[in-house]
């Protein structure tokens, strides 16, 4: 005999419908992301605390604690968005390109997305992530950790375009390796100024550039630079 499925109650007196509330705690990590980084941009990391995020917000420590382990994982919702971008746009890029240049070309939208504003991205959030994590080594480790987690997701993905299985085959664990670092490079020239750069989008093409051309580069004779 089959079981039947309890009859659904009607919602009590004040009780909102469940799209509704969604809608609400919706709103409510918006609002609590974007008082993180106003006090970021305005303290900076280290020196903002939980409890002013969730004064800016009117609501308790508890209540951001519903949404967020911590600060640190508020500040890394944008890396999580560039992560979520990425993805897509790699998918989307013709089936038959080379996997480099898929990725190449999908790491420079997204760079330039995330300077002007366009896919859905905030450049000023970005601005600011790029300042904290130049700034704060706490946040530093926590948007590599954050890499390192998602490194599985680029991998399958590259091995999905490749045709290969990640389980086998070495190729797309390297490739992914490689792209993560290549992208976190073009960071720190730009957070530093140390080679003049100024976009992100430049830094990235050039060290993706880095890759195409192959990184089994000569040694200098000795006596030469670096001596």
């Amino acid at each position: 005999m089959t079981a039947t499925a309890p009859e659904a109650r009607p919602a009590g007196p004040g009780t909102p419908p469940a799209g509704r509330r969604e809608r609400k705690k919706q709103r409510t990590r918006e609002a609590l992301v974007d008082a993180a980084f106003r006090l970021f941009s305005e303290k900076g990391f280290d020196a903002t605390t939980v409890e002013e995020i969730a004064d800016a917000v009117d609501v308790s420590s508890r209540t951001f604690f519903r949404y967020f382990a911590s600060k640190e994982d508020v500040a890394l919702t944008f890396q999580e968005e560039q992560h979520d971008a990425m993805l897509a746009e790699l998918a989307a890029r013709p089936a038959d390109e080379p996997v480099l240049t898929a990725l190449r070309r999908t790491a420079v939208t997204i760079a330039k997305a995330c300077e002007s504003g366009e896919m859905g991205m905030d450049p000023e959030r970005f601005q600011c992530m790029m300042t904290l994590t130049a700034d704060s080594p706490t946040l530093l480790a926590g948007s590599l950790e954050h890499a390192q987690k998602k490194q599985l997701h680029v991998t399958r993905a590259v091995a999905a375009r490749m045709g290969a299985d990640p389980a086998t085959d070495l190729r797309p664990h390297v490739v992914a390796s490689a792209v993560l670092a290549a992208f976190r490079a073009a960071a720190d020239v730009v957070t530093s100024g140390a080679m003049g750069y100024t976009a992100l989008s430049d830094a990235v093409d050039d060290a993706f550039a880095i890759l195409e051309e192959g990184v089994n580069l000569p040694s200098a004779p000795r006596g030469g630079a670096g001596e």
